[in-house]
């Protein structure tokens, strides 16, 4: 470093960075859409969320995606993490399930249980 300039400069990109990764956001939803899971109709699981985020005026919640996960026969699959809870992966969540699952796992807090995968 070697201004005070720069030091801003680097502050700056930081603080850029960090909103772009959702930082202070309350809930993260992330939508495998490795090639298997867009076969399975994960592009529409995609569509549906952001529009009902959207439809809802809910603009605190950051939607990636992310490529396959290797649970193929449960595609499309959609992870929802909210707060600093664990993060939980649901299977087979088409755009139906998936505005229901934004109203009970991401508006109200409560996880899904049955469409969740369970492993092990």
């Amino acid at each position: 470093m070697k201004s005070l300039e720069e030091l801003r400069k680097i502050k700056e990109r930081a603080l850029e960075r960090r909103q772009l990764s959702g930082e202070g956001a309350q809930a993260r939803v992330v939508v495998a859409m490795g090639t298997c899971g867009i076969a399975a109709g994960a592009r529409d699981t995609m569509s549906a969320i952001l529009r009902h985020l959207e439809e809802k005026d809910i603009t605190d919640v950051v939607v990636t995606q992310t490529g396959c996960l290797g649970l193929c026969e449960y595609e499309p699959i959609v992870q929802v993490q909210v707060s600093d809870a664990d993060m939980v992966t649901y299977g087979k969540i088409d755009s139906a399930r998936a505005r229901t699952l934004i109203d009970k796992h991401v508006v109200g807090r409560e996880p899904v249980a049955d469409w969740q995968i369970k492993r092990g």
